[in-house]
């Protein structure tokens, strides 16, 4: 990975930010940079568009419930090709505002990613062209990957705690 180009990216992405801006590489030497969630269509754009970030890797959400004001987070990894560096650039949403703009505008392959996301997660995606569900079924009134319920369940009498090291 260009160091130098990292930098480049770094820079673009803070003259992009209305706000404050994370960086941080993780201990595989991946650079992880956290932006406003106002900001990530801007900043995937001028990506893009400036500097070459022309694949999108993976776009997805996590549920953090103990994080009050930051419980969704949502995560793109993108990857400019022939620097060969990529990004992973996140953005933090609350509970009781988890939208964010659709990146689809940008990479086609977005669409499914944020369907996906929203399936699982709740995240809803404004501008999304067709933000429904993907792989679960439409009469299903939650979404699975939230942290919102027991792992197990306590009402089960025939199984015995002792062969779970209990």
């Amino acid at each position: 990975m260009s160091q130098e180009f990292l930098n480049k990216s770094v820079d673009l992405i803070r003259t992009l930010v209305k706000g404050e801006v994370h960086f941080e590489l993780d201990k595989y030497n991946q650079p992880n940079i956290i932006v406003p969630s106002a900001s990530v269509h801007e900043v995937i754009k001028g990506l893009n568009k400036e500097l070459g970030y022309t694949y999108l890797n993976d776009l997805t959400g996590a549920h953090y419930p103990l994080n009050e004001g930051k419980e969704f987070q949502v995560v793109y990894h993108i990857h400019n090709l022939p620097e060969n560096v990529r990004l992973r650039i996140k953005a933090n949403l609350s509970k009781n505002s988890n939208q964010i703009q659709t990146i689809s505008d940008i990479f086609s392959g977005a669409n499914w990613m944020e369907r996906e996301t929203f399936d699982f997660f709740g995240i809803e995606f404004t501008s999304h062209p067709n933000l429904t569900r993907i792989l679960n079924m439409d009469s299903m009134d939650y979404h699975p990957m939230r942290k919102e319920y027991a792992l197990e369940d306590e009402t089960r009498k025939d199984k015995n705690d002792t062969f779970f090291g209990r």
